[in-house]
This record gives C-alpha cells, sequence and structure tokens, in this order.
C-alpha cells in the first residue's frame, strides 16, 4: 500500500465541526434581549499638533480650523489658515448597552484627508451622534498611533477610554411586564425550544414564538418588580439549537468547515484522473486514484478520501459543487 505523502494533505486545512446533538447553549449566547444592544456612534473633528504630517490640499480642514477659532473667540477664514500640523477626521466609537453619563469609551480616529499620519496628534473636543443625531458622547485626547503587521499605518489611531459618555443609555428594565427575545440566528425549530425550555423553568405558559427568530415573554407575577432578575434567570437557561446543514469552503485559504448534518448520497464522482465512489462498499480498491466508500458516509469522511488522493482544494470545490448540484450533497454550500 502506497503511503500517504503527508505534504500533501497538508495542502488544506480540513476542519470538521463535531456539533453534538446534545449540544447546549446559554441563551445568551444564541439570542438578545430587545433594548440590550451596542449603539454605533461617528464625529467629525480635528487632530492637532501635528509634525507637518497633516493635510496638505484639504479646504475642509481650514474650514474646520476657522469654525473651531471662531468658537474660541477668534475671527478668520478658511483662506487665513493654512497649516500642516491639522487633519481632519472621522472618530468611530461603540456606546454599550445601559451606558451612563460620565462612562469612558475608547474611540478610532481616521484621517479623512491627505495627512500622512496622526502620530504625536491630539484630538481637539468632538461631539459623537448615533443614528438619531443625538449626540451620546465627547472625544478628546492624545492619538495612539500602532503598528499594523508589515509596517506603520500612521493615518488611523486609537483613543482607549478618549471619549466620555453625556448621556444615560437604556431604560428601565425593573418594572417591564414584557420582554422580547430575538435569536441571533433564525430557526423555527431552536425559537420553538426556547419557549420550552422558559415555560418550563417559570412552570407556566409565559412565553411564545412570534417567528423564527423572536421570543415573546411575559413577566410572571411571582417576578413583579423583578425584571432584572427575571432576565438573569432567563439568559443562564440551557437550550439546544438547531442548525442548517452546512459546507463552508474559503478557496483563498484551503480551509473547509463542514456541520455534522451534512450528508452524502449514493454517487460516482470521476474528476480528471480521480475516481470516487459513495455506496460501493467501503472498499478501496488497486491504484492510487480509486476509491470506495461506504453508502452511510458524510461529508466529512468524503473530504477525507480527496484529501488521501491528493485533491488540491481549487478541486475539491469544483468537487462539492458538482456533488451538491446532482443533488446527492445534502446541505448548502458557502464559498467564502
Amino acid at each position: 500500500m502506497k503511503k500517504i505523502d503527508f505534504k500533501i494533505i497538508s495542502f488544506f486545512v480540513f476542519i470538521f465541526l463535531l456539533v453534538e446533538s446534545a449540544f447546549a447553549a446559554r441563551l445568551k449566547d444564541i439570542a438578545n434581549i430587545r433594548g440590550v444592544r451596542t449603539n454605533q456612534l461617528v464625529g467629525y473633528g480635528i487632530v492637532v499638533g501635528l509634525n507637518g504630517t497633516g493635510d496638505s490640499k484639504a479646504e475642509f480642514t481650514n474650514k474646520s480650523i476657522s469654525r473651531m477659532l471662531d468658537k474660541l473667540g477668534m475671527k478668520v477664514t478658511g483662506d487665513d489658515v493654512s497649516s500642516k500640523n491639522v487633519a481632519a477626521v472621522v472618530i468611530t466609537a461603540n456606546l454599550p448597552a445601559f451606558a451612563r453619563a460620565g462612562n469612558p469609551i475608547d474611540i478610532t480616529v481616521n484621517a479623512i484627508g491627505d495627512a500622512s499620519s496622526l502620530k504625536g496628534g491630539t484630538l481637539v473636543q468632538t461631539p459623537l451622534r448615533a443614528a438619531d443625531q443625538q449626540i451620546y458622547a465627547v472625544a478628546q485626547g492624545s492619538v495612539l498611533v500602532g503598528h499594523a503587521q508589515g509596517g506603520v499605518h500612521e493615518t488611523v489611531g486609537r483613543m482607549p477610554n478618549g471619549a466620555i459618555v453625556e448621556r444615560d443609555v437604556g431604560g428601565d428594565f425593573s418594572n417591564r411586564r414584557m420582554f422580547r427575545i430575538t435569536l441571533h440566528n433564525s430557526d423555527f425549530t431552536t425559537a420553538a425550544r426556547v419557549v420550552k425550555r422558559i415555560n418550563m423553568e417559570l412552570a407556566g405558559k409565559y412565553a411564545s414564538a412570534k417567528d423564527a427568530s423572536t421570543v415573546d415573554l411575559m413577566s410572571p407575577p411571582s417576578y413583579e418588580g423583578k425584571g432584572v432578575e427575571l432576565l438573569a434567570m432567563i439568559e443562564s437557561i440551557e437550550v439546544n439549537p438547531d442548525t442548517n446543514a452546512k459546507v463552508v469552503v474559503n478557496e483563498k485559504t484551503g480551509t473547509v468547515v463542514i456541520g455534522h448534518r451534512v450528508k452524502v448520497l449514493p454517487v460516482a464522482i470521476t474528476h480528471g484522473n480521480l475516481s470516487l465512489k459513495v455506496g460501493a462498499g467501503g472498499k478501496k480498491k488497486d491504484g492510487d486514484k480509486i476509491m470506495n466508500l461506504k453508502s452511510t458516509a458524510n461529508v466529512g469522511e468524503l473530504v477525507k478520501a480527496m484529501n488521501s488522493l491528493g485533491v488540491s482544494p481549487k478541486d475539491l470545490i469544483t468537487i462539492l459543487q458538482s456533488i451538491k448540484a446532482a443533488g446527492a450533497l445534502q446541505g448548502e454550500i458557502e464559498i467564502l
């Protein structure tokens, strides 16, 4: 028997997801409570104090400088200002759920003009707004420029605790009587299981599924005025989430990720000088490029067989797509 060349086997990475049917996840890991979410913030500002690495031709930068100086009591126009020590930037941040006024949050600073570096600069006080155009935080401080892989990327900077929250986020959950739970991945089976587990835990019919991703929960009388305690208990409930049969292939890296539910029906495959059959008894015939697999073989065994025959990632993807087109692969294929 010819020894398998492990250099060929390692040509692509094969990952088989062993997701057992008994796998359970906490509800907080597969769903979220409506109203408990992160909000995106954005703002426009200027970074000063640059060592000649700022914007050189950006008219909007000069206008921004003149507006800033005007607010400080100095009357100038955009034509009167020209400095390569200043850069126009866009600031982005994520506002956590239940953030309170005075809490610091991290921000990212991005140059939008032709500045070559933000290193050593200071962001001038900049309001950060959400999608509702309301100001939720104000940013100011020194910009830290990190090192990107393969070199220095100095037009993007980070500011840990660079902004201060100015407005409370989130409401009072303690006295709520109705809550809505939203699954991260829509699935009728999972939604039904969530309802069953919650009602079992609360010993009553307090939860109901509205669709494949939405579960409504009514607070039981025993939890009146205790919404926080109720949610703390609910989010710790363990549920067995259902998953679709799926094969995910990354052609660039050669990575193949296969869900445990993916099955292969009996099929004969011929690709170049490769011949492989599913449902032929499970014995290998004489010859380097011929192999039979048992009729109960799954996609994981099929890929392992093709790997042992030296199939390249590109050919593997082509073969899997052809098997799917023939109706023999019971699941969906996603190409990254």
